[in-house]
């Protein structure tokens, strides 16, 4: 049988990214490093709401933090992370235009 370590920890990744407030962290992210406070600014998103996410995301090795002073600042902990949510993306907006198109073709 063979060894599914890798789906498993592929899995735990994504799991990590099921969650719009997360996806949008890390288009934040995408090419710079951010404090907790500007990430908040950004997004919105309540103080312990967004510690929760954050920690989560470091945790499960898709940003990095690091502590200046009274900051902490995160950034992606690689550029393939916002690539592959981008290639995500472009895939869900595939989708939708060939639902679109299958819409229009029938309203026909």
């Amino acid at each position: 049988m063979k060894d599914r370590t890798i789906y498993t920890l592929h899995s735990n990744i994504c799991k990590a990214l099921a969650n719009p407030i997360r996806i949008e962290i890390i288009d934040v992210l995408n090419d710079k490093e951010l404090t907790f406070g500007e990430i908040q600014e950004i997004t919105g998103v309540m103080k312990s709401n967004l510690s929760q996410h954050l920690s989560l995301m470091v945790s499960s090795g898709i940003l990095m933090q690091h502590k200046e002073g009274l900051n902490v600042f995160f950034k992606l902990s690689g550029p393939k992370i916002g690539i592959a949510c981008r290639l995500m993306r472009e895939v869900l907006i595939e989708n939708m235009k060939r639902q679109s198109d299958l819409i229009n073709q029938f309203m026909k």
